[in-house]
């Protein structure tokens, strides 16, 4: 059996690490991913994901990240039941990704102006590349460093697989 996700989207808030009654770290934080269809004369749409995280991952992403950060989360997908206590007759069902492994999806920021990405970093310019050096005229007079340890196999030019 399979039940993988990976997400990638902006946090909703900044998450918030919470401590369970036996002292684990949990936090429990919302990803919005943009859909990748947008409709004619329509805006683009996202859905917004729970994520839940725990011990060291929970730590990590309370520390690293805030709201409107991107993030990448690899885990699996969780689905549950409730009962409402104000009405007994009502039942909830939820839908949440554990997280299993947590990534940053922007760039290190590089000054307090941005993320240090090329698309947001409107005065990016790419390097110059400089142009390649001529080639030799005549290979067969080329010596590149000592081969005098290397044996010399002769085949006749075809492929072993």
């Amino acid at each position: 059996m399979l039940n993988k996700v990976i997400l990638m989207g902006r946090l909703t808030a900044d998450p918030e690490l919470r401590q369970t009654a036996s002292n684990t770290s949990t936090c429990r934080f919302t990803v919005a991913c943009d859909r990748n269809f947008v409709g004619q004369g329509q805006e683009r749409q996202a859905d917004f994901i729970t994520v839940v995280a725990w011990r060291q991952t929970a730590e990590f992403v309370s520390r690293y990240f805030k709201k409107g950060s991107m993030i990448v989360v690899e885990g699996n997908l969780r689905t549950g039941s409730y009962t409402d206590k104000k009405y007994p007759d009502v039942k909830h069902y939820t839908t949440e990704v554990y997280a299993d492994q947590v990534y940053f999806g922007d760039s290190k920021k590089t000054d307090g102006t941005g993320t240090g990405n090329y698309a947001e970093n409107r005065n990016f310019q790419a390097p110059k590349q400089e142009a390649p050096a001529p080639a030799p005229e005549n290979t067969d007079a080329l010596t590149i460093g000592n081969l005098g340890e290397f044996e010399e196999i002769i085949g006749d030019g075809s492929l072993p697989f």
